[in-house]
């Protein structure tokens, strides 16, 4: 009973010892400067079955034959021995080894506890060489210039970063670990995720003619609105400067974003409208966007009212009427001007009082202006219930019709307008008198300063 014990002690220390071995291994050897093994866990387990080591200490059929306390202690014996190796193997590393002892004669066990250490001695020398190869074999990162980084929102970006833990992470699984076995051979890029294309400027970039060059051809040959929303925005902030202002219509550029304002796409053509407005503030570039005025006129009348589209359109005819040379080209939509001063809301009214204040400083367009159509309603713009800015939009815009009616001698040939023209709504109903005298106790000094001039030159 004695010697059996001994025995089992034995085998067990071997195991126990070969184990220790395997750990200072997995913790020191198995390591590389550039990466970092994780534990396998149970599907590893499951692909590297040809890994896990049965070994079996036997005697042979003759062990069986002994009988009564001899054989009852080398039993328990052997089941007290193969606890002690499961506990520590659980703990441990990957490799399994189940030892099953039977009666030993002399020297037989150690010659066979040297044979185990020496088998698991080479499985790690063999894993280390897998490891090594595998190092080898999953080769440098490697992204597509202009293109997003592949991978999770925001994620670091490392192109020169080799290693297997690189190689895992292209797999898609959370936690990378390398694989022991070689068949599945590991991509020597990472796959590179599609996307849109993405454009070579930032939106606020001052640029030089050059680059302003190459937007202008992404415009011209781009039919993604993507893009060409970027480029439009791009040209124009860099329109506001006068520099650019030339440098755009020398280019060419002028017709390229013209031809954007026919699109049914309603962002691209407020957008075109925007780098038109800002190009517009240049002289030479009003003479090549005046063939486009009547068309931004149109769109501008028949698009959704208050839309953001209508906002950029008024504002481009706005700085088109600035001077005097182009205002004739839009003296056909005064009453629609006028009828969308009275439908419109806040910000409507104010830019279209504007426009219309740039048609009553020239004195030439009067009488057009005076003999349109108005609705009656637009009388309740002159109410102290309005803010500042519209009282003293409209309060100079009477001003200056009054102004021009007096200098053109229209007043003596008032039979000419109609009942509802603007001029009778201003001059003659009297209603417009009575209103802007009820402003004279405005709160606004400012309001009541303007209502007084206005009343002087009555």
């Amino acid at each position: 009973m004695g010697r059996t014990r001994e025995a089992g002690c034995v085998a067990a220390g071997v195991v126990i010892g070969a184990g220790a071995c395997y750990c200072v291994y997995r913790l020191t050897w198995g390591r590389d400067e550039n990466e970092k093994i994780w534990d396998d866990d149970d599907e590893d387990d499951e692909e590297e079955s040809s890994d896990i080591v049965e070994t079996r200490i036997e005697n042979g059929k003759g062990a069986k034959a002994n009988a009564g306390m001899g054989s009852e202690a080398r039993l328990q014996g052997d089941s007290k021995v193969k606890a002690e190796v499961g506990m520590v193997l659980e703990s441990g590393s990957d490799v399994k080894a189940e030892v099953h002892l039977g009666p030993q004669s002399g020297g037989s066990l150690e010659a066979k506890a040297k044979a185990l250490f020496s088998t698991l001695k080479e499985q790690a020398s063999a894993k280390v060489g897998r490891g090594a190869r595998l190092g080898t074999i999953s080769g440098n990162r490697t992204l597509a210039p202009s293109l997003p980084c592949p991978g999770g929102r925001g994620g670091g970006c490392h192109p020169t970063r080799s290693g297997a833990r690189a190689g895992s992470r292209a797999s898609g699984k959370t936690k990378g670990r390398t694989r022991g076995k070689s068949t599945r051979t590991p991509a020597t890029a990472w796959p590179v995720r599609r996307g849109k294309f993405n454009f070579p400027y930032k939106i606020d970039d001052i640029l030089g003619a050059p680059d302003l060059q190459k937007v202008l051809n992404i415009l011209e040959r781009s039919n993604d609105p993507f893009i060409q929303e970027i480029a439009l925005v791009t040209l124009g902030n860099n329109a506001a400067y006068s520099f650019n202002q030339n440098a755009i219509r020398e280019l060419g550029g002028l017709p390229i974003i013209a031809k954007l304002i026919k699109t049914k796409d309603l962002i691209i053509r407020e957008k075109a409208y925007n780098a038109l407005n800002n190009l517009s503030v240049n002289a030479e570039n009003q003479g090549k966007i005046k063939t486009y005025i009547s068309q931004v006129c149109d769109d501008t009348m028949i698009c959704r009212l208050d839309s953001a589209v209508q906002m950029a359109g008024l504002r481009l005819l706005t700085n088109m009427t600035v001077t005097n040379h182009y205002q004739h080209l839009l003296s056909y939509s005064f009453p629609d001007f006028f009828a969308l001063l009275f439908l419109g809301n806040y910000f409507t009214k104010i830019q279209i009082m504007k426009l219309i204040i740039n048609f009553t400083e020239n004195p030439a367009m009067t009488r057009e202006l005076v003999s349109c159509k108005v609705p009656s309603e637009l009388i309740s713009l002159f109410n102290k219930e309005w803010d500042r800015e519209i009282l003293l939009n409209i309060l100079t815009l009477f001003e200056n019709i009054n102004d021009n009616i007096k200098s053109e001698g229209l007043a003596s040939s008032k039979k000419e307008f109609s009942r509802s023209s603007l001029f009778f709504l201003f001059k003659e109903s009297g209603v417009c008198i009575k209103k802007i005298k009820a402003l004279a106790n405005h709160n606004d000094l400012v309001v009541k300063v303007k209502v007084l001039k206005v009343l002087t030159k009555l």
